[in-house]
């Protein structure tokens, strides 16, 4: 079992940064791929970011590539999403998953989630 606790997320202005925060529990966290996924309101959740158990390997949806960055710190069982240069197309309740996939971007492959923590951008 993980289990996984998302903070950081708040309400900032268009073209600032936020860094969300995603700490777990149990001792095989790096044993997993894991994800941050978003879904704003009216729309399905989307994948936004992975990152390998390692951390050798990540991916970006198109979408925010090149302004947000995954990281993990195995030793602090915490993974990271740090996000720059928001946009209000942003606004989303954030999500992150542990997946016992290499690396994935299908949430179906996401065994565990969390809470999810609230990212609000204006305009």
């Amino acid at each position: 079992q993980v289990q996984l606790v998302e903070s950081g997320g708040g309400l900032v202005q268009a073209g600032g940064s936020l860094r969300l925060s995603c700490a777990a529990s149990g001792r095989t966290f790096s044993r997993y791929a894991m994800g941050w996924f978003r879904q704003a309101p009216g729309k399905e959740r989307e994948f936004a970011a992975a990152i390998s158990w390692s951390g050798s390997s990540t991916s970006y949806a198109d979408s925010v590539k090149g302004r947000f960055s995954i990281s993990r710190d195995n030793g602090k069982n915490t993974v990271y999403l740090q996000m720059n240069s928001l946009k209000p197309e942003d606004t989303a309740v954030y999500y992150c998953a542990a997946s016992g996939t290499y690396l994935s971007l299908r949430q179906i492959e996401y065994n565990y989630w969390g809470q999810g923590t609230q990212v609000t951008v204006s305009s």
